[in-house]
């Protein structure tokens, strides 16, 4: 994925109380550890120490300067000492970065047989972050909190899955999504409030013709189609008859036509995510199927039917998953196996579903579709790898916004012959009858984000930032307790 540079800022909070003895030992701290969680590879990010913060005015302009800088994706904070938080009311009321509150002490253990006043003076965190969280929950700072000591795996763990988030949120943060068309006529999920939508979350979604799309794919020159059939021969098993010679030949060659002309379209406006929907192909000769399965590989968000906002909600996923196995693709929870002995999902799509959840070499194909009205368009056929994943879906309540968030376990798809599209197959938690009854009552889509890379922790963290309800459904899930959590959360966030 193309993603820029971006920086997470360690900031730590003292005061001058101490004198300059101690304020420099504070420092000396701060910069070992903001150096040794630069250097850990659980943070995907480069972690910059800034010189320790004593009073209003340099908090507050590092707040501003943090706001102002693109690098910038977000603040961990630490006390070292006792640091009077009515100090940070200016800085924190005006920052507009994901925080991260790491609640650690420099020393892990106690010299108990020196520990003297010199020492407690010093190492005052047990308390100072105290004052600090008191604060952030006073002005409502929205903001992550980590405890532990900061060589902790654990600690880095959860610190690296904070880091991935504000990464992703950063990148969100000015995203244009395209609409081609329309969402799917007389479909209720698929709508929703886009200006909300960028004021909540930061991207922007807009609508363009088919056509000029279209106009794109026509632009697409011979020998571009020819380098890129030689790419889908070394990467895929290309079914014989789409191989050069063969009688399909020309159909994987649309297809080809259609993936550079799209990509062309979507670099020159510099999307990060987009739509389509079988209802509105006019100039197209085929339904982009293995254009948007290659496009989601690369990083771009997607959604079917004009759903923008799993098209904006993949792309967050597809950034915070980078670099990490198990990858992430648009979804659709699209039929059941009612065996008592163990129900399952099948989910799948017409076509677009991405190969970063594939187990083994994709097999590229041409089949009939029996939607849309246009030539039999080229696949990639797959089954995903097992193994635990999960499904989100952003809805528009109308007047809120909510993420729901349903761990599954991915499992071993059977031999369907018959079914030549990419496809899942995975047991609901905490049970199929509750782990279905749930998301259906949260009002959850039936298009997805799902992913064996992202955590339900990576989603929380995001909820977190954007400030929108959140709810799980996992093994631990009671359905009564969660129908009262969201009657609860009604309270909460109003219920318009």
């Amino acid at each position: 994925m193309k993603l820029d540079p971006k920086e997470i800022w360690f900031v730590t909070g003292s005061q001058h109380l101490y004198g300059d003895e101690t304020l420099r030992t504070v420092a000396d701290h701060s910069t070992k550890i903001a150096r040794s969680l630069n250097d850990a590879d659980e943070l995907p990010v480069r972690v910059v120490y800034k010189p320790l913060l004593t009073d209003p005015d340099a908090i507050r302009n590092l707040c501003i300067e943090a706001n102002s800088s693109p690098a910038c994706a977000g603040l961990i904070v630490w006390m070292h000492t006792f640091s009077p938080a009515k100090m940070w009311i200016g800085g924190l009321t005006r920052l507009a970065k994901p925080v991260c509150h790491l609640h650690t002490q420099f020393n892990r253990d106690l010299p108990w047989a020196s520990i003297d006043m010199d020492f407690m003076n010093l190492n005052q965190a047990a308390h100072g972050d105290r004052e600090a969280g008191h604060l952030h929950t006073r002005i409502g700072l929205r903001r992550k909190v980590v405890v532990g000591h900061w060589q902790d795996p654990e600690v880095l763990q959860r610190l690296g899955a904070w880091a991935r988030v504000a990464r992703a949120w950063s990148d969100l943060q000015g995203a244009k999504i395209c609409r081609f068309g329309d969402n799917m006529r007389e479909v209720s999920v698929t709508e929703g409030d886009k200006v909300s939508a960028e004021a909540t979350f930061g991207f922007s979604v807009n609508g363009y013709g088919v056509g000029d799309l279209a106009a794109a794919v026509s632009r697409v020159c011979e020998p571009q189609i020819d380098d890129l059939c030689s790419v889908y021969e070394r990467e895929y098993a290309v079914q014989a008859d789409l191989k050069k010679g063969g009688r399909r030949h020309d159909s994987l060659r649309e297809g080809a036509r259609i993936e550079l002309g799209l990509r062309d379209f979507l670099d020159e406006g510099g999307f990060k995510g987009f739509t389509t929907t079988f209802e509105d192909l006019h100039g197209l000769r085929q339904l982009p199927g293995l254009a948007v399965q290659r496009l989601m590989a690369d990083g771009y968000g997607f959604g079917a039917e004009g759903d923008w906002k799993t098209a904006a909600l993949v792309r967050f996923m597809k950034v915070v998953g980078d670099g990490l196995p198990g990858g992430t693709s648009f979804m659709e929870d699209y039929t059941y196996n009612l065996d008592p002995a163990g129900p399952q999902v099948l989910g799948a799509h017409m076509l677009e579903v991405c190969p970063t959840i594939a187990k083994g070499k994709p097999s590229l194909e041409v089949h009939p579709l029996g939607i849309g009205g246009k030539e039999d368009p080229v696949r990639l056929v797959f089954d995903a790898k097992p193994g635990k994943a999960l499904n989100a879906s952003l809805v528009d309540l109308g007047h809120r916004f909510r993420l729901i968030v349903s761990e599954v376990k991915a499992v071993e798809v059977p031999p369907m012959p018959k079914l030549p599209v990419a496809r899942a197959l995975w047991e609901v938690l905490p049970n199929f009858k509750d782990g279905v009854a749930a998301w259906i009552y949260a009002g959850g889509a039936h298009h997805t984000g799902y992913s064996a890379a992202v955590t339900t922790e990576h989603l929380l963290d995001f909820a977190e930032i954007a400030g929108i309800e959140a709810l799980v459904i996992d093994a631990e899930t009671d359905l009564r307790e969660f129908r009262n959590e969201m009657r609860w959360n009604d309270s909460t966030y109003g219920r318009g």
